[in-house]
C-alpha cells in the first residue's frame, strides 16, 4: 500500500505528423478520481473478503476452514492495492488513513474523503455479498437471520467477540493487531530499509494481513479496520438483523471502531522512534542511494577519545579511592 496519493498525467501512445496524440482523461478532479479508487478498491477487497466468510459459514466446512478466511481476506488486500494502488494508494482501512494523516504522509483534509470511500466500498460490498448469498444464508439459518446462537450469520459480515473475551481485552487485542499491521507496512515503505521490492508491494500486504489473521484472529475476528466493519454492520442492521448487531458483545461494536486508530498510530510511531528516525543519511552516486561513509580517521579519532575519557575516569575513581582509603 502506497503511503502517498500520486496523480496519473495522461500516456503519449501515439505520433503521426508531428502531432502528439494522447489518451483520454474523463476525470480530471483528483478528489474524484482518488474518492472513485479508493472505494473501488476496497469494494474488491471487501467483496472477496466477505465472500470467502459467507463460503465457509453457508457451507458449514465442505468449503473451507478457518485458514480458509484468512487466505481469503489477504489475497482481497493484495487485489484491492492492484485496484487503486496508484491512484488513492488503496488504503482500504481508515486506521491506515488516519495513521498516514498523523505522520504528514496523507494531509489531513484528504482523511474525510477516505473514509467515505472506504465506508461506500464496505457497504456495497456487504450488500453485495448477501445479494450473492442470499439463499445459501436463508437455506443455512432457515430464515432466522441471529446475531449469536449455532446458526449466527451477522458474523458473516462484521466482527464479533468469542464468548470469553471481555471488553478490555478485546480493546487491547484491536490496539495490537492494528500496531502490528501499520508496524510493518511502515518497514515495507521504508527505503532505507528493507523495502518491499518495487510492483510487490501488494504481495506483501496481503501476506502481512494472512499473517495477522493467523496469528491473531482467534479472540475477535481481527477487524484491525474501523470502516470495515462499522459499514457491514450497519448494513446487517438494515437487512434484518436488526439492533442486535449493536447490542451483541456486550455492545462490542464500538471496540473495532475505536481501539484499531490507536493502535495504528501506536505502531506506526514505534517503528519511527525505534528504526526510522535512526537512520543514516543517505547521498546520492551515479543516481543511485549510497550510505555516506564515516571517514576513517574520524572514526580513529572517536576511539581515541573514548579511549581517554574512559582512562581518565579510572584514574579518577582510582585516587579518589586512595584518599578515601588514606583517611579510614
Amino acid at each position: 500500500m502506497k503511503d502517498l496519493v500520486q496523480s496519473v498525467k495522461p500516456r503519449v501512445f501515439q505520433q503521426r505528423g508531428g502531432k502528439v496524440t494522447r489518451s483520454k482523461v474523463w476525470l480530471k478532479n483528483e478528489l474524484i478520481r482518488v474518492g472513485l479508487a479508493e472505494s473501488l478498491s476496497t469494494y474488491v477487497m471487501m467483496s472477496l473478503g466477505l465472500g470467502s466468510v459467507a463460503q465457509v459459514v453457508t457451507g458449514q466446512g465442505a468449503f473451507g476452514q478457518y485458514l480458509s478466511i484468512n487466505l481469503g481476506f489477504g489475497l482481497a488486500v493484495a487485489m484491492g492495492s492492484h485496484v487503486g494502488g496508484k491512484i488513492s494508494g488503496a488504503h482500504m482501512n481508515g486506521a491506515v488513513s488516519f495513521t498516514m494523516c498523523v505522520f504528514r504522509r496523507l494531509p489531513w483534509k484528504m482523511l474525510p474523503l477516505y473514509i467515505s470511500a472506504q465506508l461506500l466500498g464496505s457497504f456495497l460490498a456487504a450488500g453485495t455479498i448477501y445479494a450473492v448469498y442470499y439463499e445459501a444464508i436463508h437455506d443455512y439459518c432457515r430464515g432466522n437471520l441471529t446475531v449469536t446462537g449455532e446458526k449466527a450469520t451477522a458474523g458473516i459480515f462484521a466482527t464479533y467477540p468469542a464468548p470469553y473475551l471481555s471488553l478490555i481485552a478485546g480493546f487491547f487485542d484491536q490496539v495490537f493487531g492494528t500496531a502490528m499491521l501499520l508496524l510493518c507496512l511502515m518497514a515495507l515503505s521504508d527505503q532505507k530499509n528493507k523495502p518491499a521490492p518495487a510492483g510487490s508491494e501488494p504481495a506483501f500486504a496481503g501476506f502481512l494481513v494472512l499473517l495477522i489473521g493467523i496469528s491473531l484472529g482467534s479472540n475477535s475476528g481481527y477487524a484491525i479496520n474501523p470502516t470495515r466493519d462499522i459499514a457491514p454492520r450497519v448494513f446487517t442492521a438494515m437487512a434484518g438483523w436488526g439492533s442486535d448487531v449493536f447490542r451483541a458483545g456486550n455492545g462490542w461494536w464500538w471496540v473495532p471502531l475505536v481501539a484499531p486508530p490507536i493502535g495504528g498510530v501506536l505502531g506506526a510511531g514505534l517503528y519511527k522512534a525505534v528504526v526510522e528516525l535512526h537512520h543514516p543519511h543517505l547521498s546520492k552516486a551515479g543516481g543511485e542511494m549510497v550510505e555516506e561513509a564515516v571517514p576513517l580517521d574520524k572514526e580513529i579519532n572517536t576511539i581515541e577519545n573514548i579511549l581517554i575519557t574512559l582512562a581518565t575516569l579510572g584514574i579518577q575513581r582510582w585516587i579518589k579511592f586512595r584518599i578515601v582509603s588514606f583517611y579510614m
